[in-house]
């Protein structure tokens, strides 16, 4: 049998060459597809995944979003319900999350502002990382891969900051009251997540019908990158228990 297609959506840095660690996590289990994100609007990125999809050859996948991807994967599961096998939000902004003031001035001012938004995101980051990476060796290999991967694959400012406007026009209550499919979400330990509000992320596991939360443990926004194995076992779980219940389901 072959393996269930998995569709990744970055997150709102755009460029799937920062889930490259995800990826090789869920490889072995799925057939992952993914992509960097061509402009900065949600509906464009779900029109982008559809394409991925139809260019693969996939008539039902996991759609999986982190971050601004899982508002993204949230509106096409809601759009696109046949083509939907499962969805997987990991680390979503949550219905009311919206822009902090600072960040409102970065939104409007993208060129100048990247520069400092590059340079506060590793301080905010720098608590989480240290809990899930104990090892000064293996922080300073994702220090290491992360500005390699910076040089190899550079962000445009100007469509983060149109990802995150984009993010608070969105209407995700609508959209997850439209999903049918069966439902993860992921987050990490409320204390740690400095970049989106846990309680608000974990709000779409009450807001969809029979979705499931689970929180990884040691970490907080990037769970999916500083523990892929822990991440990838548990999406792997979750689909595998879905697909038993659907089987369960049809033969009843």
């Amino acid at each position: 049998m072959s393996p269930q297609t998995l569709v990744l959506i970055p997150g709102i840095q755009g460029r799937w060459e920062y889930m490259r660690a995800t990826v090789d996590a869920l490889s072995p289990w799925f057939r992952v597809l993914t992509f960097s994100v061509r402009g900065g609007g949600v509906d464009a990125a779900v029109a982008q995944t559809l394409e991925a999809l139809d260019a693969a050859g996939g008539e039902r996948a996991v759609i999986l979003g982190v971050s601004f991807g899982g508002i993204v994967a949230l509106r096409f599961a809601a759009l696109h319900q046949e083509r939907t096998a499962a969805l997987v939000l990991a680390s979503t902004p949550g219905p009311d999350w919206h822009l902090s003031r600072r960040h409102e001035w970065y939104a409007r001012h993208p060129w100048l502002a990247g520069p400092l938004f590059l340079i506060e995101t590793p301080l905010r980051l720098r608590r989480e990382v240290r809990t899930a990476l104990p090892s000064r060796r293996d922080r300073w290999r994702l220090s290491l891969r992360a500005a390699r991967t910076l040089v190899a694959a550079p962000v445009s400012f100007t469509r983060i900051a149109a990802r995150a406007r984009a993010i608070e026009r969105a209407d995700r209550a609508a959209d997850a009251a439209r999903v049918r499919a069966p439902t993860l979400v992921v987050t990490g330990e409320p204390g740690l997540d400095h970049i989106v509000p846990v309680d608000g992320a974990s709000a779409y596991a009450a807001m969809i019908r029979g979705a499931t939360h689970v929180i990884l443990s040691r970490t907080g926004h990037l769970g999916c990158v500083t523990r892929p194995g822990e991440f990838a076992a548990t999406v792997r779980d979750f689909v595998a228990g879905a697909d038993t219940r659907d089987r369960q389901h049809a033969a009843s």
